[in-house]
């Protein structure tokens, strides 16, 4: 899944705070959800414009994110 249909901001879509594409949610709210200890089923249920594949594919970027930067600092 390319990054464009799972992530976009853009300044007239909640003042440009990343969102999963085609949808007005925040990524940052399934990391809040799973913080919270809710688990991705509960995350989907609550956000039903967001699919599956968006959010795994979000934290699949995520993950590699965290260890890119890992590997940048060691």
């Amino acid at each position: 899944m390319e990054r464009e249909q799972i992530i976009s901001a853009n300044p007239q879509v909640m003042s440009g705070t990343p969102v999963f594409t085609g949808t007005r949610v925040p990524v940052e709210s399934l990391i809040a959800h799973l913080k919270a200890g809710d688990t991705l089923e509960d995350f989907l249920e609550g956000f039903p414009g967001v699919r599956r594949e968006q959010a795994e594919a979000f934290l699949e970027l995520a993950l590699s994110a965290a260890l890119d930067g890992h590997a940048r600092a060691a």
